[in-house]
């Protein structure tokens, strides 16, 4: 991913107003994000937990949404994976992030959501740069860049609903 800058995420929102997105927290440390490790730029809002941002390049520019978490479910311990780029986790590494859908649908309550790695890190997994547990990442015959690819196919996916 090429480097972003604050002034693009706040202008790249698609699913909240221009308000919101001047109000939300953007991550104060972009200039030293690896961002050739990234396929997407993804954050936790420090003042409220339930919040996440995501950024991703399209076309010339960039998409961002806004999502939110899911409440979790008390139980047991179990395994999920994440849809954007299938690592395994224990407990609440995955949670159901729900994003608002862009325009009329979004005013409406429309919604979709996706099972993602809770601290959005699917890049930094991918490319061994951050461990999850052991087992999280099942071997594979594809080689990174076509799991790369595919990540990025899951995550076009995913906002093309938003936006869509």
């Amino acid at each position: 991913m090429r480097p972003v800058t604050e002034r693009d995420i706040r202008a790249s929102f698609v699913n909240c107003t221009k308000g919101e997105a001047k109000r939300l927290a953007v991550p104060r440390d972009l200039a030293t994000r690896p961002w050739d490790d990234l396929d997407f730029l993804g954050w936790r809002d420090p003042a409220s937990p339930e919040r996440a941002y995501l950024v991703a390049e399209s076309g010339d520019g960039f998409v961002a949404v806004a999502l939110r978490q899911a409440a979790p479910h008390a139980g047991h311990v179990r395994r999920s994976m994440c849809s954007l780029c299938l690592t395994m986790h224990t407990g609440d590494g995955v949670c159901l992030m729900t994003a608002r859908r862009a325009g009329r649908n979004g005013q409406q309550g429309n919604s979709v959501g996706a099972y993602i790695c809770t601290d959005l890190a699917c890049s930094l997994y991918l490319r061994g740069k951050k461990e999850a547990a052991p087992g999280a990442r099942l071997h594979e015959s594809l080689t990174l860049e076509e799991q790369i690819a595919r990540t990025t196919v899951n995550l076009t996916a995913f906002l093309s609903k938003v936006v869509g």
